[in-house]
């Protein structure tokens, strides 16, 4: 059931990004968007995922859809 349940949410956070990076109208990305965020929270809740390997999940697929990030982000101590 744990794969079965992966293999669902991967589809859905596909195409959660597909619908947002394609553009489409808002109900429609907001469906998508609902969707996916029960699915979520019932994997959690189930105990089917923690919330690392979900933020994981979330992580991969979305670089799928839109790249690796392209910016690094440093922290420098504020000037005194």
């Amino acid at each position: 059931m744990r794969e079965e349940a992966v293999i669902r949410l991967r589809k859905l956070l596909r195409d959660n990004f597909s619908a947002r990076y394609a553009g489409v109208d808002g109900q429609r990305a907001s469906r998508a968007q609902g969707y996916t965020d029960g699915y979520m929270a019932a994997l959690l809740s189930a105990g089917v995922l923690t919330q690392r390997e979900l933020l994981s999940l979330v992580s991969e697929e979305r670089q799928r859809a839109a790249g690796p990030s392209t910016v690094s982000l440093s922290v420098r101590p504020a000037a005194a």
